[in-house]
């Protein structure tokens, strides 16, 4: 093998790992598919339940547009659930206003989320998905309020809402 060869066929790998790289930080989408989840579907399925909006969010982890959910208005008493699977995931009480635009908790309903580190786009965040299906919920930062300094920051399109 020459090494005009070589440097082609390391070339090639090369783009090829770029062109991985370059999907993944495109779709957004964490490679989870060693995890298991209770709530499992095939992507068509999926499609057909949630619909295309939703879909972008919760299975391909798409960031819907600021200050764009109802949710963002909702006090009244309730549980907000994963659009997914309907598993209830933040109780209205530990909702608060953060500014960001998007619906945003200080606390997590226990053992409703799951949690993964988020390094695309060249930043260092948690995501923060549900625990019964592995849609993607949002992020969670350490700016919040009292009693745990957290900010769950959670696309509305990925919650539904049962009042109390």
């Amino acid at each position: 093998m020459t090494n005009h060869q070589f440097d082609r066929r390391g070339l090639f790998g090369a783009g090829a790992i770029g062109i991985i790289a370059a999907a993944v930080a495109l779709t957004g989408r964490r490679s989870d598919a060693a995890v298991r989840y209770e709530v499992a579907r095939t992507p068509a399925e999926w499609r057909r339940r949630l619909g295309p909006e939703r879909y972008r969010v919760l299975r391909d982890a798409g960031t819907e547009r600021a200050f764009t959910s109802p949710l963002n208005k909702e006090h009244r008493r309730g549980t907000f659930a994963c659009a997914g699977c309907a598993l209830p995931l933040f109780a209205s009480a530990t909702k608060f206003d953060s500014g960001t635009g998007w619906p945003s908790f200080y606390a997590a309903l226990p053992n409703a989320v799951r949690t993964t580190r988020d390094s695309l786009f060249g930043m260092e965040r948690v995501e923060e998905h549900c625990r019964r299906c592995g849609g993607h919920l949002g992020h969670v930062f350490d700016d919040g309020p009292r009693p745990t300094g957290k900010r769950h920051c959670i696309n509305g399109l990925a919650l539904t809402f049962k009042p109390a």
